[in-house]
């Protein structure tokens, strides 16, 4: 684990070892906000160790298998289930930990407000960026640690689910339905998301032939239709920009409840009822960009966030260019005289976990990347932006790897025009042709 990942999460992840593939076979009534399930967590060891630590919040564990052994040891605590290893486990050493558990799953409270599972009127959604996937599965809860997912789910019949990966199978047995889902793609814990409501899917056209869905309450469905017709256009716009779709499938959800922002998972977004507005238009946009900048291009480490909410921030941007509403350079224009006003104290290199989330970090890793445009033109510019997607596809980086890629296509001053937007606290001058 690096000490970026302490700071930001320090409570969070085990480093001794990688998981990579979960399974999970859940069951969840609605009613009582009762969850059941057994997760099968496959990983391979990294550091030399005689336990494991896993993640898991407000659940209780009744019993746990490490490698089929059914008097395997462990203790649970507040944040952590320590499995106990019957010997040492050295580094390259492949296992499996059967872990079965149950509880009223519920929001966890962090510095950044509550996060993870959270019921709704009719229904829950799971919103867990950044720590909140401890609170519906045991897992080792680290950005950097990806792995690939097979989820089944059986709520009451009434309901509908929707979650990260392609659907694969459903099936029906005493009222009750059960759904599972697949994902091949490498998928941080963060960015696994499952969504339960009284929904209808509607049908919408992906660029690469993927066909993507639109899942919304039957009263909200024409709201909801009118709201994200633009969704095709939006993702031909950002396919020209950053190149293929990089996901598996692309599933929006929008729930009957308000909620306070969309959040954006592998695949997915979920949006709520006020976002139905004309006005959000640019959240859409922004939450379907991180399917290529933070979903598939990701990152390891907290402090580089700014790569995924700059990217996702300067897409916004792009789509009102695209539509022909206003181009990158008047509404780069717009907000930089509104950082003016702000506070001139955030690095976005390094912002530190009280800030990863403020705003003026994603406006001014947007305006980093337009800097980076009117420095290199529009052509050069994309070729960058495509090439960082493509080269980083289901991957992980840093900012010192945007540094590198922005340094050979501007060998002399592409370095100080990007440090000067995200290694300074001060606001550099509005980037000029």
């Amino acid at each position: 684990m690096s000490e970026d990942h302490e700071g930001y999460a320090p409570q969070s992840g085990d480093p001794s070892f990688d998981v990579e593939s979960y399974d999970l076979d859940l069951t969840y009534r609605v009613r009582t906000n009762r969850l059941e399930g057994t997760a099968m967590l496959s990983g391979v060891v990294r550091e030399q160790t005689r336990s494991l630590s896993i993640d898991l919040i407000g659940l209780r564990v009744s019993r746990v298998r490490l490698d089929g052994e059914k008097r395997t040891k462990f203790t649970q605590g507040p944040r952590k289930l320590q499995v106990g290893a019957p010997r040492e486990l050295r580094p390259g050493e492949r296992f499996t930990i059967a872990i079965d558990y149950a509880g009223a799953p519920a929001p966890r409270h962090s510095r950044w407000g509550t996060i993870g599972w959270e019921e709704l009127d009719n229904g829950a959604l799971v919103a867990s960026q950044p720590v909140g996937a401890p609170t519906w599965f045991p897992c080792n809860d680290r950005p950097d640690d990806r792995a690939t997912y097979s989820l089944s789910i059986t709520v009451d019949a009434e309901y509908a689910v929707a979650a990260t990966g392609v659907r694969t199978d459903v099936t029906r047995k005493g009222g009750m339905v059960t759904s599972r889902f697949r994902s091949d793609v490498p998928t941080a814990t963060y960015l696994l998301a499952l969504q339960i409501g009284t929904y209808t899917p509607s049908p919408f056209e992906v660029p690469g032939g993927i066909t993507g869905e639109l899942h919304t309450a039957p009263t909200q469905r024409v709201a909801a239709a009118r709201a994200f017709a633009d969704v095709p256009k939006m993702l031909r716009a950002f396919t020209d920009a950053f190149g293929p779709y990089p996901q598996q499938h692309c599933t929006l959800v929008v729930t009957p409840d308000a909620l306070e922002i969309p959040l954006e998972s592998q695949g997915m977004a979920v949006f709520g009822s006020n976002h139905l507005a004309p006005d959000s238009e640019r959240l859409v946009a922004h939450e379907l960009a991180h399917q290529w900048f933070g979903n598939s291009v990701g990152i390891g480490q907290w402090n580089d966030i700014w790569l995924n909410e700059g990217f996702a921030c300067y897409a916004e941007w792009l789509w009102f260019e695209a539509s022909g509403r206003q181009t990158a350079d008047a509404s780069a224009r717009e907000h930089y005289r509104q950082l003016r006003g702000e506070p001139q104290d955030l690095v976005i290199a390094e912002p530190g976990p009280d800030l990863m989330f403020d705003d003026r970090l994603y406006k001014r890793g947007a305006l980093a990347l337009h800097a980076l445009r009117t420095l290199l033109g529009d052509t050069v510019f994309f070729d960058l932006l495509r090439e960082w997607a493509a080269d980083n596809r289901h991957a992980l980086v840093d900012t010192e790897d945007f540094r590198m890629l922005v340094a050979r296509y501007s060998p002399r001053h592409g370095g100080a025009t990007l440090s000067a937007w995200i290694d300074q606290p001060s606001l550099p001058s509005f980037p000029r042709r």
